[in-house]
C-alpha cells in the first residue's frame, strides 16, 4: 500500500465561511458605494464586518472589488432587459426605462458612477446584450413609423439609455418617489424617441404593463400579436 506521502492530495472547497464573507463584502461594497463612491476599503470592511486584512484574502485591491460591483451591478440590469418583449416597439421602450430604474433606483448613485466613471468601458461590455436590443427596438419602431427617424437608431438609442440615467440623477438629487421615478423615466425615455408629451402621458396611463410593478417584479413580457 502507498505511504501516507504517496496518497493523491485532495483539492480542498474553498470554506463554507470564506465563500460568505465575500458575498457579505460584495454586498457591503455595493450599499457604502451607493452612499459614497468615494468611500474607503477600511469603511467598506467595516460595513460588512470585517477587518482590512481579511478583505485582501478575497481582493487584491480597493479597485478590484470596485470593479466586481460594477461589473455584477450591470450584468444583473441586462439579464433583466434583454428578456423585454411588446410587440409595440413604444412600449418596449417604455419598459425598457420601467425596468432600469426598478433595478437600479435604490443604487443610483453606483449606477451613475458606473456608467460615467473611469469603469465605464468594464461596465459597457456588460451592458452591451442590453444595449443591442434596445437598438433592436428602436431600430423596428422607426421601420414601424411609431418611432423617430430623423436620427440613426444607434444613435437614438444611446440618447434613449442617456435619459433614463439622467432620471435616475434627477431621482438622486432631488428625491423622487418610487411612483414619480418609474413614471417619468418611462415619459422621458418616450419623449426622447420622438412622442410628443400628450402622447407619451396617455400612453403610459392607459396601458396596463406599464403600471407600476411591485417590489421583486420579474421583467414584464407583453404579449405577441
Amino acid at each position: 500500500m502507498p505511504g501516507a506521502s504517496e496518497r493523491p492530495q485532495r483539492v480542498r472547497a474553498p470554506r463554507r465561511d470564506a465563500a460568505a464573507n465575500r458575498a457579505a463584502l460584495i454586498e457591503a461594497a455595493a450599499r457604502v458605494l451607493n452612499r459614497d463612491v468615494d468611500a474607503s476599503l477600511e469603511t467598506i470592511a467595516a460595513e460588512a464586518g470585517l477587518t482590512r486584512r481579511a478583505v485582501y484574502g478575497h481582493f487584491a485591491t480597493r479597485d478590484d472589488l470596485v470593479r466586481e460591483v460594477l461589473a455584477r451591478g450591470a450584468a444583473r440590469v441586462a439579464a433583466s432587459i434583454v428578456p423585454i418583449e411588446h410587440p409595440d416597439a413604444r412600449i418596449e421602450i417604455a419598459l425598457y426605462g420601467a425596468t432600469l430604474w426598478r433595478e437600479v433606483q435604490h443604487a443610483s448613485v453606483t449606477a451613475e458612477f458606473a456608467v460615467r466613471g473611469p469603469h465605464m468601458e468594464l461596465v459597457a461590455r456588460a451592458l452591451e446584450p442590453a444595449r443591442v436590443k434596445l437598438r433592436e427596438t428602436v431600430r423596428r419602431g422607426a421601420r414601424e413609423g411609431v418611432l423617430r427617424r430623423d436620427i440613426p437608431p444607434g444613435t437614438l438609442a444611446r440618447l434613449i439609455e442617456h435619459a433614463a440615467i439622467g432620471v435616475l440623477a434627477e431621482a438622486t438629487h432631488e428625491g423622487l418617489g418610487e411612483r414619480a421615478g418609474h413614471q417619468l423615466v418611462m415619459i422621458t425615455a418616450l419623449s426622447v424617441a420622438g412622442l410628443g408629451w400628450h402622447e407619451a402621458d396617455e400612453l403610459v396611463a392607459t396601458t396596463p404593463e406599464l403600471a407600476r410593478p411591485a417590489q421583486g417584479a420579474t421583467t414584464t413580457r407583453g404579449a405577441q400579436a
